[in-house]
């Protein structure tokens, strides 16, 4: 490894293309700013294609990658399939696909069995909204509860697909319970939790609901996603977070990615993945290589 770090290959377990001037993308039109993290988003409104993520990407030894969902126009989730299967056919970018799917519509036994048929796809995510601060929890639920929803749920197991899971760490509880109650589907954790607040407070209530969830043997985790609203992406700000992710899930259950072009409002693809390369330097290189390489493959089933 070059200055001890990690150069071995890459699998970029979650990122994003766009063409949101030729796509419906709700979110993402000129004239649409939607509440976000990192507060404007305006920069990211323009296309994103292989090529862009390529040159982000130079420094760094990135042979497959992840697609994750991108709030296409939620009437066509398989138009978003079969843009994305097209786009890895030309350019060899990505490898693997999480799908759009609303679990709680009429159709969703339709979408499912549908989206499955593409040779890409492995996963999918629906975010399941709910409460939107730890105070509202026992107050408000989030769609992991509802009947019918999780009757949509039910059927990922019988076509094959797992569940990619974005909601912050306040809501894991019910996550918790989702994976009981269906341990046959594995749930991938989108971006760490989102431990956004950084307060002594905060974090420890992350790490509370991140350590009781880690405890369900059909979960895993995606470390991304991790800027802070204003702040600069440093190994100084993001190591406990990331070494306490990995401790609580172990190496076999941990994925390091991008989630570009969003974090490109955080931070550079190298500055983030030389970080995540810095923090775990000292570790063996086998577990590096399952951080990196082995654990997205094995998860999302790549060739």
């Amino acid at each position: 490894m070059s200055d001890n770090l990690y150069d071995g290959p890459i699998v970029d377990a979650h990122h994003h293309f766009w063409d949101p001037l030729n796509n419906p993308h709700p979110w993402l039109r000129p004239e649409v700013n939607i509440p976000f993290r990192y507060g404007d988003y305006n920069p990211i409104k323009r296309r994103y294609f292989p090529e862009d993520y390529l040159a982000d990407t130079a420094r760094h030894n990135v042979v497959q990658s992840v697609y994750i969902e991108t709030e296409w126009e939620p009437t066509d989730p398989i138009g978003e399939t079969r843009f994305i299967s097209a786009l890895a056919e030309r350019a060899g970018y990505p490898n693997a696909v999480v799908a759009q799917a609303w679990l709680h519509h009429a159709d969703a036994h339709d979408v499912l069995r549908a989206q499955a048929e593409f040779p890409l796809v492995r996963s999918v995510r629906h975010k399941p909204g709910g409460p939107e601060a730890p105070a509202e929890v026992g107050h408000k639920q989030t769609l992991m509860s509802d009947a019918t929803w999780r009757d949509g749920y039910a059927l990922l197991s019988e076509v094959g697909l797992h569940f990619d899971l974005q909601t912050p760490w306040w809501n894991l509880a019910e996550a918790a319970q989702l994976a009981r109650d269906f341990p046959d589907t594995t749930i991938l954790l989108n971006h760490t939790g989102l431990p956004s607040d950084r307060s002594e407070a905060g974090l420890a209530g992350w790490r509370e609901a991140m350590a009781a969830f880690a405890k369900c043997p059909n979960v895993a985790v995606k470390i991304s996603g991790i800027g802070v609203r204003g702040v600069p992406w440093t190994v100084q700000a993001n190591r406990w977070i990331v070494e306490q992710v990995i401790g609580l899930f172990g190496v076999g259950r941990v994925m390091f990615a991008s989630n570009f072009p969003v974090d490109g409002l955080c931070a550079t693809f190298d500055t983030i993945f030389t970080g995540f390369k810095t923090i775990v330097r000292e570790m063996p290189l086998s577990a590096q290589e399952n951080l990196f390489y082995h654990n997205a493959r094995r998860f999302y089933r790549l060739a």
